[in-house]
């Protein structure tokens, strides 16, 4: 591993390639096309093409080619492996030092404690999948959590596709409306225990860090609103992202989030991000 360091930090020490990797960190644990990359960060595809490379070479980023399409993924334990060795190294085990480049180990055998749970659900409109996430959280464990949600450049509306599922479903429409994050920086605003995106644009986006570090994750799915075809078509697409969406809620809601420290927590909820969305419509 000592070899490896001067490397990867020269090789992270490039603006771009950092601004490539820091981008499939937060899509993690998704597998991100090459050309969704290279349009996220505006970079030729061949300019992409090199500093993926050296972030393969340096075993910080995995490759993976699935039909004609070549996706990468950061490559988590490499990456773990050294933070935990500059930890080490540099801090020598003295989480005071570093704590704010080693949450891991700063606060990894600390459970989360009992009590009710803040969470904030991001996409870039607002309009939709975020919606059906607040309104979902709040029906299936509004006891437990205070669910919230908002758009880097929300619509104006509530998609009235996505207005209709959730009547369908018995949820109560009118606390719902289209937010900008903004409403939830800056002081006086609710500190978040988790912060997730769901939608992939929203992830590629770069947000300020979220006061009180809370536990993130990306669970991206398929977009509704970009459905055509005929309203019936288009209705069975948010009634899936919908049927999505309850699945991975439930399953984040029976977490023994009390119990569990924030290495297993955040690993549970990255887990979560894994499970099947429904292909496309």
């Amino acid at each position: 591993m000592e070899e490896l360091i001067p490397s990867r930090l020269s090789i992270l020490g490039h603006p771009q390639r950092l601004a490539v990797f820091r981008l499939l960190m937060r899509r993690y644990p998704d597998r991100v096309p090459a050309g969704e990359l290279a349009e996220a960060l505006d970079l030729k595809a061949s300019t992409l093409s090199a500093y993926l490379s050296a972030l393969q070479q340096a075993g910080l980023v995995s490759q993976e080619r699935v039909g004609t399409s070549l996706l990468y993924q950061v490559a988590m334990t490499e990456v773990r492996r050294t933070f935990d060795y500059l930890l080490l190294d540099c801090c020598r085990g003295r989480p005071e030092l570093c704590s704010h480049v080693s949450l891991s180990s700063a606060k990894g055998n600390t459970p989360m404690s009992d009590r009710k749970y803040k969470v904030l659900f991001i996409c870039t409109g607002n309009s939709a999948r975020s919606i059906f996430a607040e309104a979902i959280l709040r029906k299936e464990a509004g006891d437990r959590f205070e669910a919230y949600s908002a758009g880097t450049r929300p619509r104006s509306e509530l998609n009235p596709f996505a207005l209709e599922v959730l009547r369908h479903k018995g949820h109560d429409t009118s606390v719902l409306r289209a937010k900008n994050i903004a409403e939830f920086q800056g002081e006086n605003v609710p500190k978040f225990d988790f912060v997730f995106t769901v939608c992939n644009q929203a992830a590629n986006e770069e947000c300020p860090a979220w006061t009180g570090q809370p536990v993130s994750a990306h669970w991206g799915m398929p977009d509704p609103v970009k459905t055509e075809g005929t309203d019936a078509q288009k209705s069975l697409a948010f009634q899936q992202a919908y049927g999505a969406l309850q699945n991975r809620i439930k399953a984040f809601a029976a977490l023994p989030i009390a119990s569990l420290d924030r290495i297993s927590l955040q690993k549970a909820v990255d887990d979560i991000g894994r499970t099947d969305a429904g292909a496309p419509a």
